[in-house]
């Protein structure tokens, strides 16, 4: 197949995916049917018509406005629908057309629109991390080699050991956190969240994430504490960011941290 004709897919199916992802981001939330209605205007509930729904084109012909009421559309739109294009073309150009690209790439998908929700709403919706624990885990017996196995019932093993460390870990750092400070300091989506990832990457890829991901949450948090004096920060978004940075660079960074040691 010409390779013009790949890549034209792949942006077609990458801009649509993120417009449904905006559908999900949206009405998830609000306990809505992510089917029905059709797509209309948030402000004058105008259904929107086809030509007005054509990811990221519609956006930019529009200049970002509702064509009935003018109403500004949210910029969120058109870089979810750009983003979703970008990781589509990454994984692709990584992992090309394999069994291991496609689920990576659900996954970021479900981490890109748990973490949009989280950052929002300050909640992580247990519709897509109890079905991702469920799909990963199947996906996990189905192609071990994603665990490095080749035998079903230890990729089977590796994911429900993701799991159960996962949501384990989280789950015993929030009861004593709790405990210390008297006030709930990790949410149970949280759990689930990393529960979730621990079914697709198995227990390394709990340890990596949390790693990564409370790096980057705890400079995140001094930073946004001393700007804008916010105490409460959703730690979702920085699972979703560590699992991505471990799906790509991962034993480079546990290859990296145990070499401190050495020369230590």
């Amino acid at each position: 197949m010409p390779t013009v004709i790949i890549y034209s897919f792949i942006l077609l199916l990458g801009a649509v995916v993120g417009s449904f992802l905006n559908v999900c981001v949206f009405r998830i939330p609000k306990n809505e049917s992510i089917i029905f209605p059709a797509s209309h205007c948030q402000a004058c509930r105008h259904p929107i018509a086809w030509r007005d729904n054509i990811p990221v084109v519609s956006f930019l012909l529009l200049k970002g406005q509702c064509r009935h009421c003018n109403a500004p559309i949210s910029g969120q739109y058109i870089w979810v629908e750009l983003s979703c294009v970008v990781l589509f073309f990454l994984f692709y150009g990584v992992f090309g057309l394999t069994v291991r690209g496609a689920v990576y790439l659900i996954l970021s998908l479900a981490l890109l629109t748990e973490s949009l929700i989280d950052w929002k709403h300050q909640i992580i919706p247990d519709g897509i991390t109890l079905s991702g624990i469920v799909i990963g885990l199947a996906v996990s017996g189905l192609f071990p080699e994603l665990h490095g196995e080749s035998v079903w019932f230890r990729g089977l093993l590796s994911g429900s050991l993701g799991v159960l460390f996962g949501g384990g870990i989280l789950y015993a750092v929030g009861t004593v956190s709790e405990w210390i400070m008297k006030k709930e300091t990790m949410g149970g989506g949280d759990v689930k969240l990393l529960a979730m990832i621990g079914a697709v990457l198995g227990w390394k890829g709990v340890l990596g994430t949390l790693f990564i991901s409370s790096f980057l949450g705890s400079v995140a948090g001094i930073i946004l504490r001393w700007r804008q004096g916010q105490e409460r920060i959703p730690f979702g978004p920085y699972l979703a960011v560590g699992a991505f940075l471990y799906l790509f660079f991962g034993q480079q960074m546990i290859d990296a941290y145990i070499g401190l040691f050495k020369l230590s």
